[in-house]
C-alpha cells in the first residue's frame, strides 16, 4: 500500500505559506521560495532578540552621556561616582531619568559628583 501524505503535507506547506504571509512577491505565495524565506527570517528573529538587548543597552548609555556632559561630567566619571554613592539604579532607569526627568537627573548627577570628591 503507498503513503500519499496528502493531509500532512497539505499541513506543512501551509503552515510555511501562513509565516510567509506580508512577503513580497512570489515568496508568500510560491512554497519553495517562501520556506527559505521563512527559515532565513526565523534565524534573523532568532538572532535579533539578542542583539536588541546590545542596541538598547548602547542607546541607554549614549542617553546618560549626553545628559551628564550638560550636568559637567563624562559617562564613566558619572557611573564610577554612583558606584562610590552605592547608587544602584541601572541604565535603563538612568536613561529614562535623563529624558524624562532631568532635574532629578542633575540631583543623581550631583551625589554622584560628591561621592567621587
Amino acid at each position: 500500500m503507498r503513503v500519499k501524505r496528502g493531509t500532512v503535507r497539505r499541513r506543512s506547506r501551509s503552515r510555511i505559506l501562513k509565516l510567509a504571509e506580508g512577503f513580497r512577491g512570489r515568496r508568500k505565495s510560491n512554497f519553495k521560495l517562501a520556506e527559505r524565506s521563512v527559515q532565513k527570517a526565523l534565524k534573523y528573529a532568532y538572532r535579533d532578540r539578542r542583539v536588541k538587548k546590545r542596541d538598547f543597552r548602547g542607546l541607554w548609555i549614549i542617553r546618560i552621556n549626553a545628559a551628564a556632559r550638560i550636568n559637567g561630567m563624562s559617562y564613566s566619571l558619572l557611573i564610577r561616582g554612583l558606584k562610590a554613592a552605592n547608587i544602584e539604579l541601572d541604565r535603563k532607569s538612568l536613561a529614562s531619568l535623563a529624558v524624562n526627568y532631568p532635574l532629578a537627573f542633575k540631583e543623581v548627577a550631583l551625589k554622584a559628583q560628591a561621592a567621587l570628591a
